[in-house]
């Protein structure tokens, strides 16, 4: 009998091994660059008060150049900036804390601006004052409330019914019912209460200065149909997450039918120049007479 051949051991073709593993890194980093271009929830927008846009975009100064307005009048309107209403836990977190205001202090908040005999208004209806439609009262103020956090219905929400106080919140749908945040139902609550009328904040708090203008009009249009088609309302209003908008994004809020936008560019002076890029104001723990001083910086008032 033939004796069978013995089978040569094959031999490891060592170079083409490495380049697929080049080949396979390569393609995973493409992946991830892609990934994170077109996922809104890896580029949400991180938020400190020291990282928030505080001056109007060059190419928005440059835009605001080239139009005219016949309605030319400026409404000096306070609007008061919150995130988080609570007792933090954490004494670590310290961004929690920079964008917090104890619930004791907002108390006091409201019941020095009642006292001082201001009057508490939505962000639809200072986009209806702008308009000529209503007149401003003597005082005006905004309370608004970004991103919708549960502890805006635990512990904020019970102080405006008790004051009957009005205020805005801009909601980030795309978070609703996540841990930290509000559920569908409360939020149902919360939109039906008379004293609450809800913008939007984007699907995913994604920034919107500089990307790219399909991201931008999905965040921006989404934001605001979930919004009605879940709540059965009518949003009108709209905050920039983190501040960060330029004039595309300016565009694509128009273009979906918002009347107002909210910045976190500091000052009070509201206008059909800057209703899209509304100035806010940080409060923090101030009541009493320095809270009322801080509102009267002139400062706030050179816009």
């Amino acid at each position: 009998m033939k004796k069978q051949a013995e089978k040569k051991p094959t031999k490891i073709a060592w170079h083409v091994v490495f380049l697929k593993i080049i080949l396979a890194i390569f393609l995973l980093e493409c992946g991830f660059v892609i990934f994170k271009i077109v996922s809104p929830r890896f580029i949400s927008a991180f938020e400190t008060p020291g990282s928030e846009m505080r001056e109007i975009p060059p190419d928005v100064k440059k835009e605001l150049s080239k139009t005219t307005s016949n309605n030319t009048a400026t409404f000096y309107v306070p609007i008061l900036m919150y995130h988080y209403i609570e007792y933090v836990q954490d004494k670590k977190d310290t961004i929690r804390q920079s964008l917090n205001v104890n619930p004791n202090i907002f108390e006091q908040q409201i019941q020095t601006l009642q006292g001082a005999g201001y009057t508490f208004l939505t962000a639809r209806q200072l986009g209806d004052i702008l308009d000529n439609k209503i007149a401003a009262p003597p005082k005006p103020i905004l309370l608004t409330f970004d991103d919708g956090h549960r502890d805006f219905y635990t512990n904020a929400f019970p102080l405006l019914k008790k004051y009957q106080v009005h205020a805005t919140a801009y909601i980030i749908p795309g978070f609703t019912g996540g841990v930290d945040f509000m559920t569908q139902a409360q939020l149902q609550e919360v939109a039906t209460s008379g004293l609450v009328d809800i913008g939007a904040h984007t699907v995913h708090h994604i920034a919107l200065k500089g990307r790219p203008y399909s991201a931008v009009s999905f965040e921006v249009g989404q934001s605001k149909a979930i919004l009605e088609r879940t709540y059965h309302i009518s949003v009108v209003s709209f905050a920039y997450p983190g501040g960060s908008f330029d004039q595309q994004a300016i565009n694509s809020i128009k273009d979906a039918g918002f009347t107002t936008a909210v910045s976190t560019i500091p000052g009070e002076a509201q206008s059909q120049k800057n209703r899209f890029f509304l100035f806010r104001l940080r409060p923090g723990s101030r009541t009493g007479k320095n809270l009322l001083s801080y509102l009267q910086n002139t400062r706030f008032k050179a816009n």
